[in-house]
């Protein structure tokens, strides 16, 4: 796409970006909004038995608890209750046909970078630090994966971040297929996961009755 022609007329995008957007933002804010209102149950009552809290390495609570989950002072979700909604309102002003402009979709871009980069961070932490994983926060982790992937591919095809001329047709093709890179991404993240707590599961799985 022309630079000059994307600067006078904004970039359009398709569809089936708006829809990850929306999506994803969706699912990201209900992960965050469910763990703000746990905070405050939790807040309002320090003993109080979360729903999310389903065992020793599986609970809201523990995580809660640990100082990154104030990061910057207060909860992290509220940082998610305000900032998923950018991607669901930009997803519907796509699909009522808006058009940005350059600097907006490389300022938007860099926004979401921010956001997959803490959620990584938190990701690490939770696996290798704090050794619990916390249910609304692997939602929140769900939201924001697709939409960072499918932006980024979506920013490489159109030249928003600049690439060289003969990689066009693959990121034609890889942002018509973002949907497998996110699932491959997701699953890295599941395999972490197992991986990491493989020696908890079995007994969990056995105290079910699942084995």
């Amino acid at each position: 796409m022309s630079t000059e022609n994307s600067v006078t007329t904004g970039i359009s995008a398709p569809r089936s970006l708006a829809w990850t957007l929306i999506l994803g933002g969706i699912t990201g804010w209900i992960g965050a909004f469910s763990l703000t209102l746990e905070k405050i149950h939790v807040l309002s009552d320090p003993n109080a038995v979360l729903g999310c809290d389903l065992n020793v390495f599986i609970s809201c609570k523990s995580v809660m608890l640990t100082p990154q989950a104030s990061l910057f002072g207060f909860p992290n979700p509220l940082i998610g209750v305000a900032s998923f909604m950018a991607p669901i309102i930009v997803g519907f002003a796509i699909l009522a046909g808006a058009k940005f402009a350059m600097w907006f979709w490389r300022l938007f871009w860099v926004g979401n970078l921010l956001g997959f980069i803490f959620v990584l961070w938190l990701f690490s932490q939770s696996l290798l630090v704090i050794n619990v994983l916390c249910p609304y926060c692997m939602v929140a982790w769900a939201g924001m994966i697709p939409i960072f992937i499918t932006l980024t591919l979506f920013s490489f095809r159109e030249d928003i971040l600049p690439m060289p001329v003969s990689t066009t047709p693959f990121w034609d093709s890889a942002f018509a297929k973002a949907w497998a890179w996110t699932l491959v991404f997701e699953l890295l993240i599941v395999l972490a996961i197992v991986w990491r707590f493989w020696s908890r599961w079995i007994p969990m799985f056995h105290q079910l009755g699942w084995l």
